[in-house]
Order: structure tokens, then sequence, then C-alpha cells
């Protein structure tokens, strides 16, 4: 029964996050609708979508500074849905001195529900259910807003605004559905502890997404007369590699993915350099491009979704990584805008895209062992169920070691939670040498010789 409930609730959460999400892809981030929207009135479009996404990146960096509870974040949710509704009704009419304030209102709040959502995220999904919802999410954003995304191609941006707008209120009804009377789960370790990770993976973030902004300003434009194709096709591959990255096995390393993925980013542009500009040459291009996104947007979102077992707010951790995402996209397409308006040939302008590609990615080798590194060593990782007695390890993995006394079992339990020697001994109440001592002890046994080592070992072999 209690099963049952929680994945009522997991569903409903997932429901009401995927409409929202789609709405925001559809129309405010970039979207289809509002491109369709601004043609058709010859309304220029960079000032408009600059300003939307500039607003939706500061409502996901300060909503973790107003909303501090499940309650609250229920409230900013609906409220962020509301204003959304507000804000998209001067779409219908004809260009005023509205539409500009309306769509910085529109990204700011909408940003404030998602950030918000961090809370339901981390309530109503288990903890290990959070990267098969994180991928749901995604799935379900994304090929909703593609039937979005059509009724404004091919029928016409009004079309696709009343879509967008039935998306937020079918997402307002699935979160209206959402119980407050459930007790929130207490952060497990001390917050400070995810500092270090939190800017390694913000920055991991980043440097990702630029090659994103880069796609929108070089690669998308290149492809627009194929409208047709482009409308349903665009984020395919994407969700195709959701699914397949959602289903994995555990015994296949998502780590040595994330180096699939960024051979594939790299093949696009060269793709996109050396092909032409037909539907096949998009079809290659995009597939390769947009399959890495979702390789590796995952990766970032399932790591945020274990990290907020490890904080007292989910709307701040969850809303700052995500803001990292649409930096990345403001940078990468500042850098795209700069190429192009130099009016240069088209090979020129994927010469110089492909160079900013390859020093991007050259830098995330080095950030994902520094993520590992510190997902490997820190509490986050190291929850009560990976603490077993080395008994039930694999004999087949690993050799049988001399057995624990009950004084470095503790002692062991607290480095997996990722406690200092200090700590262990104030825990314990012994002197901070005793602890060093019982450490070299635990090491010897294991044949290790240092926390890092022993981590490994046992994040192997679990």
């Amino acid at each position: 029964m209690i099963y049952s409930k929680e994945l009522s609730r997991r569903v409903v959460s997932v429901g009401g996050f995927s409409f929202l999400f789609a709405y925001i892809l559809s129309f405010l981030f970039e979207g289809r609708v509002l491109y369709s929207v601004l043609e058709y009135h010859g309304v220029p479009e960079n000032n408009m979508i600059l300003s939307a996404i500039v607003a939706h990146f500061a409502g996901l960096f300060t909503c973790g500074f107003f909303v501090r509870s499940l309650e609250a974040a229920k409230k900013n949710v609906l409220a962020g849905m509301a204003v959304s509704v507000v804000c998209t009704l001067p779409f219908f009419f004809r260009p005023s001195f509205l539409w500009l304030p309306s769509l910085v209102v529109a990204g700011y709040s909408s940003a404030l529900a998602v950030a918000s959502w961090g809370y339901f995220l981390k309530t109503f999904t288990p903890r290990n259910q959070r990267i098969k919802t994180c991928a749901d999410v995604l799935i379900y954003s994304n090929i909703i807003m593609i039937f979005v995304n059509m009724s404004a191609v091919h029928i016409s941006g009004t079309a696709g605004l009343v879509s967008a707008l039935l998306c937020v209120l079918t997402g307002g009804y699935f979160i209206l559905r959402l119980p407050l009377n459930v007790q929130e789960k207490k952060c497990c370790a001390e917050s400070g502890g995810t500092k270090k990770p939190m800017l390694i993976l913000f920055l991991f973030v980043f440097i990702i997404t630029i090659n994103s902004g880069l796609m929108y300003q070089v690669m998308n434009p290149a492809f627009e007369h194929l409208t047709t194709l482009t409308s349903w096709y665009w984020a395919v591959p994407y969700i195709g590699a959701l699914i397949v990255m959602r289903n994995l096995p555990g015994r296949i390393s998502r780590y040595a993915i994330l180096y699939f993925g960024m051979a594939t980013i790299i093949a696009s542009f060269i793709c996109f350099m050396l092909l032409g500009r037909g539907a096949s040459d998009y079809l290659i291009v995009n597939t390769l491009m947009l399959g890495a996104c979702g390789i590796f947007d995952l990766f970032w979102w399932s790591i945020i979704g274990d990290m907020l077992d490890y904080t007292d707010n989910p709307a701040r951790m969850f809303g700052m990584n995500l803001s990292a995402n649409v930096l990345g996209v403001l940078c990468g397409g500042a850098i795209g805008m700069f190429i192009t308006s130099a009016n240069l040939a088209d090979s020129e302008v994927a010469v110089i895209a492909l160079t900013v590609v390859c020093i991007t990615l050259a830098m995330l080798p080095l950030l994902n062992r520094m993520l590992v590194m510190k997902l490997k060593s820190h509490a986050y990782l190291m929850d009560e169920e990976f603490f077993v007695p080395q008994e039930a390890f694999r004999r087949d993995k690993v050799e049988t070691f001399e057995p624990l006394t009950a004084r470095e079992q503790e002692v062991l339990h607290l480095i997996l939670s990722g406690k200092s020697n200090k700590s262990i001994a104030d825990t314990l109440n012994i002197s901070e040498s005793t602890v060093k001592t019982h450490a070299r002890n635990i090491f010897s046994k294991y044949s290790v010789s240092s926390r890092a080592e022993l981590i490994s070992l046992l994040l192997q072999n679990r």
C-alpha cells in the first residue's frame, strides 16, 4: 500500500512537471511557438528571446533564497504557472509594449516553479528511483513539446499558443493533486559537504551546454528551411538517448558513456562542416548532437537528484544547478552570434565552431575525473545500504580479508559517512591518534593505502 502511494505521487509529480517543462521548451526557452508568433508578426526575435532566457536564469538561481518548505514550493509552482498563463495571453493579440515585459515575467516565474520542483523530486520519489524520474520528465516533456511545436508549425502560431497554455493548465491540475501532509525528508549530511561537488557539477553543466548554445546559433539556422522535418524530428534522438540511458543495466558504467557522448558531439560538428544542408544531412547532424545532449542531461540531472537528500533546501540546489544549463546556452549562443555575424562562409563558421567545441570538451575529462572522485568519496553516495558486512562481498571479486574488530567497523562506517578523523574522534569519544591507528589497521586489512582506495574498493564490490 505504501509503495502504491509512493508510485502514485511520483507519477503525479512527473506529470505536473512534464507539462510545465513542455510549455517552457515550446514557448519561452527558444521555443518553436515563440518563433512562429514573432515571425508571423515580423517582430525581431533576438532581444525578445535573450530577455526571456536571462529572466529564466535569474529565476532558477534565486528561487532557493525564499522557497524553504514543501508547502511554499507547491504554492510557488502554482503561482508560477498562473503568472505564466497571464503573461502568455498578450501574444494572442498584435504586438504591443506588453510583449517584452510579459516574456521576462513569464521567464522568471516559470523558472521559480521549475526550481521549486526540487522539493517534489526529493519528497515524492524514492532515491533509487530518481534517475528514472529525471529521465521520465525529460522524455515526456520533450514528447509533449513535439506535439506543441507541430501545432505551431503546421496550423498556426495561435494554435501553438493554445497548446502551450493547455500544457500549463494540465500541469497545474497534476500539481494540485499532490498532498502536503507528507513528512519532508531531512538532510542526511552536512550541507557544506556538497559545495565542492556542486561547484564541479555547475562547471561541468555550464561547459557542456555551451555546445547547445552554439547549436542554436550555428546549426539550427542552417537547416531552418526544413521546417516540417525539424518541427518533429529535432528532439527524437534526444528522447531515444534518454530511453537507452534510463534502461541501462546496472553493470554498464554510465561514466564511460560520457566519453562516447563527447565523441558524438565532435562528430556532429565535423559532419555539419563536411555535409550539405539537405534532409539526410540534417538527420545525421541532429541525431549525433541531440543524442549526446540526452546522455549528458540525464547524467547531471540524476546527480542533482541524488544530492537533494543532502540539503535542507532542494529548491536552491536544483535551481542553481539547472541555471548552469541556462548560463551555458547563453554563453554558447553569444559565441555563435559573434561567429555568424562575421559574414564568413559556412565552412569557416563550422571550423570555428568545431574549435570552440574541442576546447570545451578538452576540459571535460578533467572535470569528470574530479567529479567522479568527489562523488565516490562523498557521503551522499554512502548511505546506510552501502555499509554491509564484508562477508556479504562477492567472493569471486574480492579476496577474504581479515575480520574487522567492532571498533574498526564503527570507524569504517564513519569514514564512509565522509567524516574527518577529528569528527570521528568526537563521535566515538576517543583521541584522534587512536582514530588514525584504527584507520591504518583498516587500510592494512583491506590492502589499501588511503581513504580513496578504500572507498573505490568497496564501491566496486557493493
